[in-house]
């Protein structure tokens, strides 16, 4: 059951670092990003969610029984 939450999780991390590539694509967060030399606040926010959930998911896939 852990492995299946594992890859479940490697799958929407994988899908939520689509969006922040996405989203750091989109004409809005060019023209913010102009302005203000950062990315938006979903961009990162995808990121950090995408990111954490692809480690967590890599953890309990390795690790689950």
């Amino acid at each position: 059951m852990t492995r299946i939450v594992g890859i479940v999780l490697i799958i929407v991390g994988a899908i939520l670092l689509y969006f922040s590539y996405e989203a750091s694509q989109s004409i809005a967060s060019e023209v913010s990003e102009m302005a203000t030399n950062e990315p938006t606040d979903n961009t990162i926010w995808y990121l950090i969610g995408g990111v954490a959930a692809v480690i967590i998911g890599l953890y309990a896939t390795i690790r689950g029984k």
